[in-house]
């Protein structure tokens, strides 16, 4: 074991929950969405020493995690010919579950493009800059600046005012 193995952890109990829910854009369910982020984290530890910027890496490895494990996943239906439509489940956490202006959210966040979804996620949840959102998902800074911008518009016209404040 490491002996910042507790830096580590606590490093990831604060990065956690905006990594689940950037997970979440591309999974069925919540659990789903943090077997993605644990199977992230293994595929990032390794390399979590010679990347220059350790998280943008571990974003980029939840992206790219679950957007295989979505395609697996579509493969395996398709093979597997299920039609079963699934529950519907929440992007945020359940104890907000009847709570008007987190479904309004919700709503319209699942309504933007994904290339938007993903940086506002990184941005507001993540706390990450323009350009380690730019070297999670290999674009330039002012790309993801732009996605950002473009996001919030979509926002402010989608929802009333007091909710994107």
């Amino acid at each position: 074991m490491d002996r910042d193995h507790g830096q580590w952890s606590a490093w990831l109990d604060e990065h956690g929950p905006a990594l689940v829910l950037l997970a979440r854009q591309w999974t069925e369910s919540h659990a789903e969405a943090e077997d993605v982020v644990q199977d992230a984290f293994v595929r990032f530890w390794p390399k979590r020493a010679s990347v220059r910027n350790a998280l943008a890496y571990l974003y980029s490895c939840v992206r790219t995690t679950a957007m295989d494990r979505r395609r697996s996943e579509a493969k395996r239906r398709g093979r597997e010919e299920l039609a079963c439509p699934g529950d519907t489940e929440y992007l945020f956490e359940p104890a907000l579950e009847h709570d008007e202006r987190r479904e309004m959210i919700e709503k319209t966040l699942r309504s933007l493009p994904d290339e938007q979804k993903e940086v506002v996620i990184m941005k507001i949840w993540g706390g990450l800059t323009f350009q380690g959102i730019g070297e999670a998902l290999r674009i330039s800074a002012n790309t993801a600046a732009s996605r950002y911008r473009y996001a919030l518009t979509s926002l402010r016209q989608t929802l009333p005012q007091e909710q994107v404040e």
